[in-house]
């Protein structure tokens, strides 16, 4: 559980697109945040974390590639103390593995597999810093997929 309201109000996005099936209604909410945080100028977390959910609701890959940058920018300027300040039960360098996943499965999708498989390598350098648990899991599993998408298994 998150102490940071900002990312409550993300979190309701998340909800809106994952349990709700509403990514226009997610999108929207998201594009509100994104205009208070400042956008890519805002604390690097909200950024981070904003700008990667907003690449979920993305009906066009280049949009979702896009946001997946702005959130791999902004995770090079976050700091393990301003995650664990807000209540994230992460590091930062276990937000590697799933943002080189996602911009690497972009990558595929848009035909550049030699960009793919070079984010699906990074996602895989960072994985021993995911914990053993379900977030762990997904990564994992997604990386196993990618992989086997990009003919490297």
């Amino acid at each position: 559980m998150t102490s940071d309201g900002m990312l409550a109000r993300i979190n309701e996005g998340v909800q809106l697109h994952h349990r709700q099936g509403q990514p226009a209604a997610a999108r929207d909410l998201f594009a509100r945040i994104w205009a208070e945080i400042c956008g890519e100028r805002g604390d690097p977390l909200h950024v981070c974390v904003l700008a990667h959910a907003m690449a979920d609701v993305q009906d066009d890959v280049g949009q979702e590639l896009l946001w997946d940058e702005r959130a791999l920018v902004a995770a090079d300027r976050l700091t393990d103390g301003r995650v664990a300040q807000a209540g994230v039960p992460l590091s930062v360098a276990a937000l590697y593995p799933s943002l080189h996943l996602n911009i690497g499965e972009c990558y595929r999708r848009l035909g550049d597999l030699d960009r793919a498989r070079e984010h699906l390598r990074q996602a895989r350098a960072g994985i021993d810093a995911l914990g053993h648990d379900a977030y762990g899991q997904l990564i994992r599993d997604g990386l196993d997929r990618l992989t086997q998408l990009l003919g490297e298994g």
